[in-house]
């Protein structure tokens, strides 16, 4: 039985165009302009399995209110810790993607896994995976900046003791729009988001765990950043906030537009924020403001090595 309708686009047509006229004579020929997203702010236990199933439960919710697009935070599936990637760590396929592949079938939905602790060839990996409304995977991205920050007397991480890079970007092709992948760390990149920009993506996802230092000061700063500078809309997924963990999640779980308005946020406890996705204003700033189609690529440039 599935969770809630899926109604799918008339037209499956992305607004590709740099430049803002390209993409209001798109959305005239009748490209669904609008569609909900939903991020899962998951309070997240030692329990893989309890986690799982309330992840599951709370995708259930989100689809039962219009949600066609569902994002969960980074390490949904375990503790946030050098210490507990080594336990918590799976193949992928495995027990946790194949929850998430059963439960995005289910309901209808595009689902965003937030991120798990992958095994792969002796290697470990933080890893978010995607699946479609059919329940196939559809992107598996790798974490390719690891967390490693030193900031004496409040915080240090290092991701490198445990974890290894990925190689690779990930853009999801939706009937919706094209979606660029990050996580956590990698939203400092302005780089990225502008590699995902230039790739066509009108939406940025990054499933994160800001920590008590570095969120008040930059959670929200930089999302904006990665909005305005980019004109499109940026969302971030994190866990609910745990005062008892180990380490502690800032949450405040958002989603910001490309004006660098501020349109869902979530307070730090466990809940799903919804925000409605509107190509057609999107079109309207790159329009008003054309800086896309005004870049000065005789002078600069930024280049991906992916292709």
């Amino acid at each position: 039985m599935r969770c809630a309708p899926s109604s799918a686009p008339s037209e499956n047509v992305h607004l590709l165009g740099r430049g803002g006229a390209f993409a209001v004579m798109q959305l005239a020929k009748g490209v669904m302009a609008n569609f909900r997203i939903a991020l899962i702010q998951l309070h997240v236990s030692a329990a893989k399995t309890e986690n799982l199933n309330r992840a599951c439960g709370l995708v259930r919710s989100a689809a039962q209110q219009g949600a066609k697009l569902v994002v969960l935070p980074e390490c949904f599936n375990s503790p946030y810790g050098t210490k507990y990637f080594p336990d918590y760590a799976e193949k992928i396929p495995g027990e946790s993607t194949q929850k998430l592949s059963e439960i995005a079938k289910e309901c209808g939905v595009y689902l965003i896994g937030g991120s798990i602790p992958e095994e792969d060839a002796g290697k470990l990996y933080n890893t978010c995976t995607g699946f479609g409304p059919d329940g196939a995977m559809i992107t598996k991205y790798r974490k390719i900046h690891l967390f490693d920050i030193n900031v004496p007397g409040k915080i240090r991480f290092q991701e490198s003791e445990t974890l290894s890079p990925g190689a690779t970007l990930s853009v999801i092709d939706t009937p919706y729009c094209k979606i660029g992948l990050g996580i956590c760390y990698d939203l400092r990149f302005a780089e990225l988001a502008q590699i995902y920009t230039q790739k066509g993506c009108q939406l940025l996802v990054y499933p994160g765990a800001f920590n008590l230092t570095t969120g008040p000061a930059h959670w929200e700063l930089l999302q904006r950043g990665r909005a305005v500078d980019n004109q499109v809309y940026v969302a971030t997924a994190s866990p609910a906030r745990d005062e008892k963990a180990s380490y502690v999640a800032w949450g405040h779980s958002t989603v910001v537009n490309p004006w660098g308005e501020v349109i869902a946020k979530a307070g730090t406890e466990e809940t799903v924020i919804y925000a409605d996705i509107d190509l057609k204003k999107l079109a309207e700033v790159r329009q008003q403001i054309p800086i896309l189609s005004q870049k000065r690529s005789d002078l600069y440039a930024v280049e991906s090595k992916f292709a």
